[in-house]
């Protein structure tokens, strides 16, 4: 599943050919894909222009005028694909496939379930082999008390996100602190590749018990949840399945990775030292974990 700098690299994808056009036509070519769409979505998005994004966790509102928002997940497959005037690339191949031909004549890609053409003959398709990924039309002023948003904890990227508020929201957990970043209510948007990453730099076991996270250890954890955020979106996120960016290239941050999917290799900051049997994988909650035990206590 796309996780948080995907998401957001997406989002910015979309927001440099979208924001400030006008969507002219409108297709969904399904009732919906894990929940059905709302009734006349369709006919409301034709003739809206679009003001802007926003993303919030793993969702990004698109911005409509007349005051909705158009709220998109990718769910565990999905992609956005523009293709158009916009761009001039030749197809770069089957996953997010960028071509010349213009707008609403262009047929579908296979699972692309729906299709948007600006006023500038831009197309833009949200493709979706699982139909795990999901779109919703909510009230622009209303959007963090759309259900799947209400109750979220805080965006790890602002400064609201701060030692003193993770502790706090740690504070009497006796899971393991790998299985709290993941709950949503506690920090909004991290998964499991993030999660692994940033409690590597940390010095953090995945296994320690999430209420002991605090202080120092609260400390040293947020600047790494930031840092490796960052430079994911930086890198264009992480391509490991069906992830791409908008305009079909990859992202790259997967070539950093220090532990994630690293299981046997060596740990890079001790490699070769006494006790240090290089990056191990654990199983939590039905996930993968990959850590260091000698560098991660």
């Amino acid at each position: 599943m796309p996780e948080l700098p995907e998401v957001e690299t997406v989002m910015r994808g979309l927001a440099a050919v979208m924001q400030g056009h006008r969507i002219v036509a409108a297709e969904f070519l399904r009732a919906g894909l894990r929940w059905p769409f709302p009734p006349g979505i369709a006919a409301r998005l034709t003739g809206a222009k679009v003001l802007g994004f926003r993303r919030r966790a793993k969702f990004m509102l698109m911005r409509i005028e007349g005051g909705d928002s158009v709220m998109i997940h990718l769910g565990m497959s999905g992609r956005m694909v523009a293709r158009g005037p916009a761009f001039s690339a030749p197809s770069l191949g089957p996953q997010g496939a960028i071509s010349d031909a213009r707008g609403h004549n262009n047929p579908p890609e296979a699972h692309e379930h729906v299709v948007l053409v600006l006023d500038d003959g831009t197309r833009i398709g949200f493709v979706d082999p699982r139909r795990f990924g999901s779109v919703d039309l909510v009230p622009t002023a209303a959007e963090d008390e759309h259900r799947l948003l209400r109750g979220m904890g805080p965006e790890p990227l602002d400064d609201a996100f701060t030692p003193a508020i993770l502790g706090a929201a740690l504070a009497g957990k006796h899971t393991p602190i790998k299985a709290a970043l993941l709950d949503q209510k506690v920090v909004a948007g991290l998964g499991n590749i993030y999660v692994a990453e940033a409690l590597y730099r940390a010095g953090i076991s995945p296994r320690r018990l999430a209420y002991t996270v605090a202080g120092s250890r609260a400390t040293k954890l947020v600047p790494a949840i930031k840092a490796v955020l960052t430079e994911s979106i930086g890198a264009g996120g992480s391509s490991l399945r069906d992830y791409v960016r908008a305009d079909g290239e990859i992202g790259i941050f997967q070539e950093r990775f220090a532990v994630y999917g690293r299981k046997g290799e060596p740990c890079p900051d001790c490699p070769g030292l006494p006790g240090c049997a290089g990056v191990e994988q654990i199983t939590q909650s039905g996930r993968s974990s990959f850590f260091c035990p000698k560098r991660q206590r």
